[in-house]
């Protein structure tokens, strides 16, 4: 016997479109975990930089909270607990939360990129007698005679298999060289002549 629930079935398929405009239950647990994600980011950054991020004060004290739990299945209730506060925000408070943390990310790739040049500096120091003319060239406020000493330490030291006390001291010198402004072009070149 057909059945006789298929076929036409007497409505229009606009009448039902009213209750399908809220979003799905897979949307809304999307958006959930987004936000529980976003909580985990909060907490595993400093106390200094959440005391810092505009958030509601209940927020940022279940945060600082959740630092400080130890317990698994505490931090894992607790971190639950921010992520029921951060549904509760409206748009605009959550969108300036993800603009803090893309801005904490944008400052760190560029001190690992900062950290590799720096890095790759201290090698070529090392490893070219030519490169510490090349490196005064651009950075003409350099002592050049401290860096010759730690150059000269740090080449010993790995000789010698002693602890890296110079090699780590020629990468605090050269950040603070190559962080400080450096002279404009012309004036490099008009010292030169």
């Amino acid at each position: 016997m057909p059945n006789s629930n298929r076929g036409i079935c007497g409505f229009q398929s606009g009448e039902f479109e009213e209750e399908y405009e809220r979003p799905s239950k897979s949307q809304r647990k999307r958006e959930m975990t987004a936000l529980q994600k976003t909580g985990e980011q909060l907490v595993n950054e400093s106390a200094d930089r959440i005391k810092r991020t505009p958030m509601p004060e209940n927020l940022r004290e279940a945060i600082l909270e959740c630092q400080r739990i130890r317990n698994h299945e505490g931090r894992r209730r607790q971190l639950q607990y921010i992520g029921k506060i951060m549904r509760s925000l409206d748009e605009e408070a959550i969108a300036t939360i993800n603009r803090t943390i893309e801005s904490w990310r944008g400052l760190s790739k560029a001190d690992t990129l900062l950290m590799h040049a720096l890095e790759n500096q201290r090698e070529k120091l090392l490893a070219d007698e030519r490169a510490l003319t090349e490196f005064l060239h651009k950075y003409p406020q350099a002592d050049i005679q401290q860096l010759r000493t730690l150059i000269r330490n740090a080449k010993k030291e790995t000789a010698a298999n002693k602890p890296p006390k110079a090699y780590r001291e020629i990468y605090r010198l050269l950040k603070q060289i190559m962080t400080a402004s450096p002279l404009p072009e012309h004036e490099n070149h008009e010292s030169e002549e």
